[in-house]
């Protein structure tokens, strides 16, 4: 195994919360390496509702106008429908200084950002899959890549090919670097190589599966996200760029096996068991492959589970969906860290403390989080209960005040940037 040369930052996923935190690292001055498993742009499974909050981060990652530019659809309000009909809505005037939440696949997005990352200056590359952590004086200080394109994939341009070390099967390179970023999403590549080994060889039980496909033909209102609770399960509905809608849902393993594991058949007898979704749907046809992913859980993971290795996005934590607000959690996990990390970079003498960046960021993190994903816990409970939803639906919608209030406490303040340019 060769040993490439040295940067102040890995990171490993060039979704939208990895690329993040390369813009602002690299931005200010920082050699950041991001290297992504997979060639853009990719489909990828997602809601790909983007909240009135995330054009704040867009336009401070500098990427505000060419989101518009790809098209996306315009998201006035999210209306929640229990399984007999019932409604509530949530302006998105109620979130964020612009008021409008964007529909935009996230094959457009991530594109879009990690075009934005390259013209920052970070390494990106593609086609590159993190094979292993490098350790030294027990603290994470690097990775092994495996890039398998041919010729490599480290951007030159946007969209297009370069030149780098590795070619197709080739042997991994070590990269070291003083800061590795897990943002692999839910899988957590990295952090989990952690646990290897030690965990109990009983397959860990995932009962439920998530489902997402590009529709057409739907009947979503226009500027509309629609969520549909049904048994076991719920799912989102709303409109993106180029005349599509986007569907993502989530139903239990017991009801897909009961379908044959067959997507539109979970959508037609699962999904549809939803009032205003049998309606939405009824002669609905999928433009694109259908995604599908198994979950384990929701809620908050180890956020600096070793000295040198910090996680952001879903790595960090999976919010439920149905609040709209993933998205915004994974452009602001990547901005706390790249905060964090710039404050490492740039502590005064010549040895900086890794145990203190471990400590920082993971109080950071919960300062910032931990009350949202507390209330998203609580609603999750009546969310895979019919029943329950009903009765929330009925009662949130009975006040304005009340299902402002909860709604925003799904969010937090927007976030400023923490740390200055290197000198």
């Amino acid at each position: 195994m060769s040993t490439s040369s040295n940067y102040d930052v890995i990171i490993a996923g060039g979704g939208p919360a990895g690329a993040s935190a390369a813009i602002h690292l690299a931005t200010c001055g920082a050699r950041v390496l991001l290297a992504e498993q997979k060639t853009f742009p990719r489909p990828k499974l997602c809601g790909e509702f983007i909240s009135p909050e995330c054009a704040q981060h867009f336009d401070r990652l500098g990427v505000k106008d060419q989101m518009l530019a790809a098209g996306p659809a315009t998201l006035a309000e999210t209306v929640f429908y229990s399984r007999n009909g019932s409604k509530v809505s949530v302006p998105s005037s109620w979130f964020g200084s612009d008021g409008v939440a964007l529909g935009l696949s996230r094959a457009e997005m991530d594109e879009c950002l990690l075009r934005r990352a390259y013209a920052a200056g970070a390494t990106v590359l593609e086609d590159a899959q993190v094979t292993d952590l490098v350790f030294e004086n027990g603290r994470v200080q690097g990775v092994a890549i495996r890039a398998r394109s041919q010729p490599g994939r480290a951007r030159s341009q946007p969209g297009g090919a370069g030149s780098q070390p590795g070619r197709a099967g080739s042997q991994p390179e070590t990269y070291r670097a003083a800061i590795t970023i897990d943002a692999t999403g839910r899988t957590r590549a990295l952090a989990r190589r952690l646990s290897a080994g030690k965990e109990n060889a009983k397959p860990r039980r995932r009962p439920m599966i998530a489902f997402k496909a590009h529709l057409e033909n739907t009947l979503v209102a226009p500027g509309v996200c629609e969520i549909y609770f049904y048994r076991r399960g719920y799912g989102g509905l709303s409109s993106i760029e180029n005349g599509l809608s986007n569907l993502c849902f989530i139903a239990s393993a017991r009801d897909v096996r009961s379908c044959a594991s067959d997507a539109d058949r979970v959508m037609r007898e699962v999904v549809s068991q939803n009032r205003r979704a049998r309606l939405t749907l009824a002669g609905a046809r999928a433009q694109s492959q259908w995604l599908a992913v198994s979950l384990e859980s929701f809620g908050r993971q180890e956020v600096a589970p070793a000295e040198g290795l910090l996680t952001v996005g879903d790595a960090a934590s999976f919010i439920d969906p149905f609040t709209g607000s993933g998205m915004l959690m994974a452009l602001e996990s990547g901005e706390l860290a790249a905060s964090a990390i710039g404050n490492y970079l740039n502590a005064d003498g010549e040895s900086p403390n890794p145990s203190a960046l471990r400590v920082n960021y993971a109080a950071a993190y919960q300062r910032v989080f931990a009350s949202r994903l507390k209330v998203c816990s609580l609603l999750r409970k009546a969310a895979f209960v019919p029943g329950l939803a009903e009765l929330a639906i009925r009662f949130f919608g009975a006040s304005n005040q009340i299902r402002r209030r909860l709604a925003q406490a799904t969010r937090g303040r927007a976030s400023e940037t923490l740390f200055s340019p290197r000198t």
